[in-house]
């Protein structure tokens, strides 16, 4: 069996609230494998986004610890460009436009090169938005906006996406096609799917279906 490209065990972590402590996550467990696509579903305030944003190293857990392929250090994670990464709100720089916000990805990590600019127009293809490679992101729809940040989180070749609700601020048509191209693009490139979704049909898509339930995941 290959090894995971994503492994977390026993994750612990909870919020001071007023005089009471919420313990959103009870020992969570998760492996992922490469080119593996797994959905996460639960209720609101389940602690989806919690769970999201440690598996991203955006924030750390109490207990538990979190493996990257063979790495622990979340910041040696995201300077590799090892975890791509799509939220709900796009997060797109409203001031560049659609190539540059992809081409953002790869400046973080260090300059730009003729390789970077072509890998930029090649997933502004991919992604059904050649045409629009200039425009900004007013001058975008939601639908095209998350196909520009689709595209930013796959510009460094990452082992892994992790999505948190990538189409809660999309229609329901436009949510299915982005979902559709998220899942079409990972499978093309082999990378690896981590899907926080509260639409079941949405989880339906990728191999895998868990539940956070009760601060802990479950097979669906």
């Amino acid at each position: 069996m290959s090894n995971p490209v994503l492994f977390a065990q026993a994750l612990v972590k909870s919020y001071q609230s007023g005089d009471r402590r919420l313990e959103v996550l009870r020992g969570v467990n998760l492996q992922v494998l490469p080119g593996e696509t797994v959905s996460i579903r639960g209720e609101s305030g389940s602690g989806k986004s919690t769970l999201l944003h440690l598996l991203a190293g955006l924030d750390s857990p109490e207990n538990g610890s979190i493996v990257w392929g063979k790495e622990t250090n979340p910041d040696a994670v995201r300077s590799t460009g090892y975890l791509g990464m799509v939220f709900q709100a796009f997060y797109l720089i409203p001031e560049l436009n659609a190539r540059d916000n992809i081409l953002m990805a790869k400046r973080i990590q260090g300059g730009l090169d003729q390789a970077a600019y072509a890998r930029a127009d090649e997933l502004l293809k991919k992604v059904g938005l050649s045409e629009r490679a200039n425009h900004l992101p007013s001058q975008l729809s939601g639908g095209e906006c998350q196909r520009v940040a689709v595209a930013r989180s796959l510009m460094n070749f990452p082992q892994v996406i992790v999505a948190d609700e990538p189409t809660g601020n999309l229609d329901e048509q436009t949510g299915d096609s982005v979902i559709s191209l998220l899942i079409d693009l990972c499978a093309d490139m082999k990378t690896s799917l981590v899907l926080v979704t509260h639409n079941p049909s949405h989880a339906m898509r990728t191999q895998r279906q868990l539940i956070l339930k009760h601060g802990v995941l479950l097979e669906a």
